[in-house]
């Protein structure tokens, strides 16, 4: 018995030692886990920094459209069934017209009768807006006669997505486009001393107050109206103040209108302030809003069916999902976030309405997103007046047709006139805060109405 205790004495102190050694082992992986989850945190948190100071844009003052205290279908784009220009036996007869219109049009050129050499043109781009000569000439004289390189650069951009191989279109786009990019940026740059400016006056300025609670009125008459909706500035102001029903109008048209209020409110309180990426439930969210008080059935939800828009055919139910995926991959990628925050936002207006990814409110919920990206680099929600509706059908039209830079300049000139009404507003000049319908106030001469395009 004495020689089988002194033996298990050992046993018991080896499995001890074991015990502990095991316990010893167990802790250090612990420890070692803690170490490298650590050391992968803090990773994470540099590449995240790194990522946001890369982009000034998101630390840009996010500007409020709510000034403190108030509480509270698709764009149709111009149809145009005329394919591109191939003489053939159904446009052939136009395009014979519109050739002796062009050449009347250069005579009158050489004469240096540019007033009649100018409606000629205008006649022969109405009878075959797609004919590669006509487009080019018609560039040429408005490059020559009315310096317009701008215009002259679309034409002759217009000219090469039609026929890729013309010489002449090509040797002139060549030569436009450095000169247009330039334009473009020193017109960004002008925006861009504006936002600056606006940012300069204090939240609790008075007059910045009033301006941005009568900037939300029109932001939301304007939007609606684009739409079709009949409401006047005045009443659709009643109704997001006081709640109460305007006689003779429908319940969708006062509808239209809660709900974009409720978009409104929702990004304004929900996503303007927050740093992470835009994702799919945002703008289901968005949407929801905005179709909730009209089809609440179809507010937050993708469109189960074919639709035709104009001449826009929009892709199939079964390709929203990962076209809207692949659109959200773009939204939140460097390459997006690195451009300047104007095109930037109008791109993403673009591409999220040619998806057309719902049944109804497409328009606004894309102008919604459009102004979620400028009021986070400090700029206001962007008004596009209902007077310029027929600019912005146009503009999308033309991006559909492949060239996207018309639209983005449209949306950088409606973000000036929305800076000027503020900066007016805020001014020591000024008692009222102008509509913005009011070219003569807000920028002292009209839009560009690109009547020669029309």
């Amino acid at each position: 018995m004495l020689i089988m205790g002194r033996l298990k004495e050992p046993e018991t102190m080896t499995s001890g030692i074991k015990t502990h050694l095991f316990t010893k082992m167990i802790l250090d992986r612990c420890k070692t886990v803690l170490i490298l989850s650590s050391i992968v945190c803090t990773l994470a948190v540099v590449i995240s920094l790194r990522k946001l100071l890369s982009y000034d844009g998101r630390f840009s003052k996010p500007f409020s459209p709510l000034p403190a205290g108030l509480y509270g279908n698709y764009i149709e784009t111009v149809s145009d069934s005329t394919p591109s220009w191939v003489p053939n036996h159904q446009n052939g007869v136009r395009d014979a017209e519109a050739v002796v219109s062009l050449n009347a049009a250069l005579d009158m050129k050489n004469n240096g009768k540019a007033d009649k050499a100018l409606k000629l043109f205008q006649h022969a781009f109405a009878l075959s807006p797609k004919h590669a000569d006509i487009l080019n000439h018609y560039g040429e004289f408005l490059e020559d006669t009315k310096n317009d390189v701008v215009k002259a650069d679309e034409l002759y951009t217009l000219a090469l997505t039609n026929y890729p191989e013309h010489t002449g279109a090509l040797v002139n786009r060549q030569r436009t486009a450095s000169i247009v990019e330039n334009l473009d940026r020193e017109m960004l740059r002008k925006i861009d001393d504006k936002r600056d400016a606006l940012q300069s006056i204090p939240e609790n300025n008075s007059a910045l107050r009033r301006a941005k609670k009568e900037a939300y009125f029109q932001h939301i008459y304007h939007t609606v109206a684009i739409e079709g909706n009949t409401m006047s500035l005045s009443q659709t102001r009643s109704i997001l103040e006081t709640r109460i029903a305007v006689s003779g109008k429908s319940i969708d048209e006062h509808n239209e209108i809660l709900g974009l209020d409720a978009a409104m409110k929702y990004i304004n309180s929900t996503l303007l302030y927050r740093l992470r990426d835009i994702s799919m439930g945002d703008i289901l969210e968005i949407h929801k809003r905005v179709l909730g008080h009209v089809d609440p059935v179809e507010g937050g939800h993708f469109r189960r069916t074919q639709v035709y828009v104009g001449g826009h055919i929009p892709p199939g139910p079964s390709e929203i999902q990962q076209l809207m995926i692949q659109f959200l991959d773009w939204l939140n990628s460097e390459d997006a976030l690195d451009l300047h925050p104007v095109r930037y936002a109008a791109l993403a207006h673009y591409k999220l309405v040619h998806i057309h990814p719902f049944i109804d409110g497409n328009g606004r919920t894309s102008r919604l997103l459009m102004n979620l990206v400028l009021m986070q680099a400090g700029y206001p929600p962007v008004i596009i007046a209902k007077q310029h509706r027929h600019l912005y059908y146009q503009h999308l039209q033309t991006a559909n047709e492949g060239d996207v830079r018309p639209f983005v300049r449209f949306i950088a000139q409606c973000t000036e006139r929305t800076l000027n009404l503020y900066l007016w507003a805020t001014s020591e000049f000024s008692h009222m805060v102008p509509a913005i319908g009011q070219p003569h106030i807000l920028t002292g001469e009209p839009m560009e109405e690109e009547d020669h395009l029309l």
